[in-house]
């Protein structure tokens, strides 16, 4: 669904460690607002393109800053912001590497960006109307990696305790964690905290209307 007016959409940011519920949110968001212009564009699409042998890729520290082409992310946003249509790379998990295919994206009036680093980069954060960030348990947040890495992308139990030990745990604490003082809404558990997606989805229908009626 595309945008029905002609204000700017609202781009809300939604970041959080990996396995924190940050896509449970999201997807919890956009059946809230069903019947609203929404689109959920995920950080994940933006990994940068890896022109290196398939083992060498597996082994690449995909949880750090330089791992996103976040140039085309910020030109992408800025792009749907002044209402013009977009092509959203389309990611391989399990290949671990962009392809070639792109998804059309056009402009709505509410826009979800999702991601580990979505608050991580100024250019971003000022993009943003609403700034979340998801707070999880380590413990809880490594069960539902391993769940997802093993059945969804063919991961290996060694692999993806390797990834946690030297990749992941490592960058949360670098360069994730410390981006939830920036967050307007600090989402304690995830997708289960009811209350917490509620007053987002309030919030987020009032500054919807509160657009129009200025129309």
């Amino acid at each position: 669904m595309q945008a029905s007016n002609t204000n700017k959409p609202l781009i809300i940011g939604v970041s959080g460690g990996s396995g924190s519920g940050k896509t449970t949110i999201a997807n919890k968001l956009i059946m809230e607002l069903q019947d609203e212009s929404i689109a959920l564009i995920q950080m994940d699409s933006y990994y940068k393109k890896l022109d290196l042998p398939y083992e060498q890729r597996k082994k690449q520290n995909f949880d750090h800053p330089l791992s996103f082409d976040t140039d085309l992310l910020v030109e992408d946003l800025n792009k749907l912001k002044h209402l013009q249509s977009i092509e959203v790379p389309i990611y391989d998990f399990v290949d671990s590497n962009r392809t070639e295919q792109t998804k059309h994206q056009e402009p709505t009036d509410v826009i979800l960006l999702e991601g580990i680093l979505t608050l991580y980069d100024k250019r971003l954060r000022d993009l943003m109307d609403i700034k979340v960030f998801v707070d999880t348990d380590d413990d809880i947040r490594l069960i539902r990696r391993i769940s997802r890495d093993v059945e969804e992308r063919g991961y290996t139990l060694e692999t993806v305790f390797s990834q946690y030990l030297d990749h992941v745990r490592p960058m949360y604490q670098q360069f994730i964690e410390p981006t939830k003082r920036f967050a307007n809404l600090i989402v304690p558990e995830g997708g289960s905290n009811k209350v917490a997606i509620d007053l987002l989805t309030t919030k987020i229908k009032y500054l919807i209307q509160e657009k129009r009626n200025t129309n």
